[in-house]
């Protein structure tokens, strides 16, 4: 709802100050890990949240207590149709929009179409037919199904698998599907559980007050569509069949397929009540117990994607996957001297508490001025900032860096003087996605010729749901990087997860090392770090291909190409 709001805000011209108000706590709250609804239950005081002041905190517990915005209803009425829709589309915005609604009388994407298909769109000045041909083919792709954002889909499972515990006096709930397998975005939700009364649990899970549609219900599966449009289907099995049960709907299919193979070789049969030997159970209690069986060694369910991971399983030959716990740091954090939310002591402070050793406060650079970017004058004010911080603190330090702008032509948005000051330099691309693949790889292969650059942050540029990635050859981006020894972010927010697993694994095998890093504007958002090591193990990586893994000596080596 605050995002809308800004977004009418934006079109109608209001003060730019307030919708940045409204999108800078539509951040925050995206980010939060708890729910709001549940702080409010709690007596908490949501002005304590980063950039919710108490004019804010009091229209969150309205939206909370009547599902409305006030401010919001009387934006769509001021402004009614499709007009945020429209802005979404690649190359418009609010400004564009305004015009397109006030000159053309565009309200819905309906009203799009017709003034491109009368040719008008192209007579307005500053649009033009390559403009409208975008615009068009924008139009034209089809509306994907609904998909969820992995922190989204998570947290409805979760709360729904806490209720449903309360059902059962013995058993087990767990989630499988996708979402166990971390894939970026989420369809639906699968829970497996064990309980001798299966019924019993069906019918506690309709009565969950986020329950809109039941789809299905009985002893061995209930379906149901929460208020957010997920769906959740649960299956209740057998203790002996649990294993087998969670294997089977944790997935992928073709990972499945492959395990069925295995199995009729032996002559035996395996599916979702167990692994048999004519009508004999011989594993399914454990998943452990059936890849045993096999002759496998475990496959973490972030592998099950049959891309070779069963004949290295054959062989225990499967790569030892990253873990949270190998992390030293973060290398891409932002504070309030641009546009993060909490001040660079704060971010260091919740940097340390997570167990890291170091962290890289990487601000904006001055071409970014909506985030407030940081000139030369006030980048030395900051490093003389970050300076007296690490002398206070002898057991964490803070890295000075950047996240500079790569510019059209490739170059950088610092002069060398400045970049040859900092410690890391993380560049990136903010601007013109939308420039041909060989210009937009060249393009970025010129910013990792400058030997200051360390890692090219969020790599395609994807935001999930949003904007596609921009055209790319990655195969000869990584080769260039590999050559220059520069590192690619894998960007841990949940709406970039960019670079994606298959990158992540291409730069692995191109030996090309790689930055697992937040790009926190906030210190909730240090916390979205798990969301890259998801992300990572899905790749493949190991500690070893990651260069936030290792100590601040040998990373500063590292750095300095």
């Amino acid at each position: 709802m605050f995002e809308e709001a800004a977004e009418l805000l934006d079109i109608k011209g209001d003060n730019p100050f307030r919708s940045r108000a409204y999108r800078r706590a539509a951040r925050v709250l995206a980010q939060w890990p708890e729910n709001v609804g549940t702080l409010l239950k709690q007596g908490k005081n949501l002005d304590d949240l980063p950039s919710i002041g108490e004019d804010l905190a009091g229209k969150i517990a309205a939206i909370v207590a009547t599902g409305k915005f006030a401010l919001l209803e009387q934006l769509k009425r001021e402004l009614p149709g499709e007009l945020p829709k429209i802005a979404a589309l690649p190359g418009l915005g609010p400004k564009r929009v305004k015009r397109l609604h006030d000159e053309l009388g565009v309200k819905t994407l309906e009203d799009l179409r017709r003034a491109i298909n009368a040719g008008r769109v192209k007579k307005l000045r500053g649009f033009g037919p390559k403009f409208e041909e975008k615009i068009s083919a924008a139009l034209a792709k089809p509306s994907s199904p609904t998909r969820f954002k992995i922190p989204f889909a998570e947290a409805e499972a979760q709360a729904l698998v806490a209720f449903l515990r309360t059902g059962i006096d013995h058993g087990c709930v767990e989630i499988a599907g996708i979402l166990r397998r971390r894939r970026d975005t989420i369809g639906d939700v699968d829970i497996i559980a064990c309980t001798e009364d299966g019924a019993a649990l069906g019918a506690h899970m309709v009565g969950y007050d986020s329950v809109v549609e039941v789809l299905a219900q009985g002893p061995t599966r209930t379906s149901v569509v929460l208020r957010s449009k997920l769906q959740i289907d649960l299956r209740v099995v057998p203790e002996e069949s649990y294993g087998a049960a969670l294997l089977y709907f944790t997935g992928s299919k073709a990972h499945n397929i492959a395990l069925r193979s295995l199995a009729n070789e032996h002559a035996w049969k395996l599916n979702e009540y167990g692994l048999f030997s004519g009508t004999r159970h011989i594993a399914g209690t454990s998943e452990e117990e059936i890849y045993k069986k096999l002759g496998l060694a475990f496959v973490p369910p972030e592998l099950r994607e049959d891309r070779g991971e069963i004949a290295l399983a054959a062989t225990n030959s499967l790569p030892d996957i990253i873990t949270l716990g190998d992390l030293r740091g973060d290398l891409h954090i932002h504070s309030d001297w641009s546009d993060g939310t909490a001040s660079i002591a704060e971010m260091a402070a919740a940097a340390r508490a997570r167990g890291y050793r170091y962290m890289a406060l990487t601000d904006h650079s001055q071409r970014v001025t909506i985030a407030h970017g940081l000139d030369g004058p006030r980048l030395a004010r900051q490093m003389a900032a970050i300076d007296k911080l690490n002398d206070e603190t002898p057991d964490f330090t803070i890295l000075k860096g950047m996240e500079v702008d790569i510019l059209a032509d490739g170059s950088l948005d610092l002069s060398e003087r400045l970049l040859s000051r900092l410690d890391i330099v993380v560049a990136a691309v903010h601007s013109k996605f939308d420039l041909p693949r060989a210009q937009q790889t060249e393009r970025v292969i010129k910013a990792m010729d400058n030997r200051h650059v360390s890692i090219i942050a969020h790599p395609t540029g994807r935001l999930i749901g949003e904007r596609e990635p921009y055209a790319l050859d990655l195969e000869k981006l990584l080769a260039a990087a590999r050559e220059r020894g520069c590192a690619l972010e894998l960007n841990a927010h949940p709406d970039r997860l960019d670079l994606n697993d298959i990158d992540a694994h291409a730069a692995k095998e191109a030996g090309v090392m790689t930055a697992i890093s937040t790009d926190a504007h906030t210190i909730a958002g240090l916390d979205n770090i798990r969301f890259g090591i998801d992300q990572a193990r899905r790749g493949w990586l190991t500690a070893h291909d990651v260069l936030n893994t290792r100590p601040l000596s040998e990373l500063k080596k590292l750095l300095k190409r």
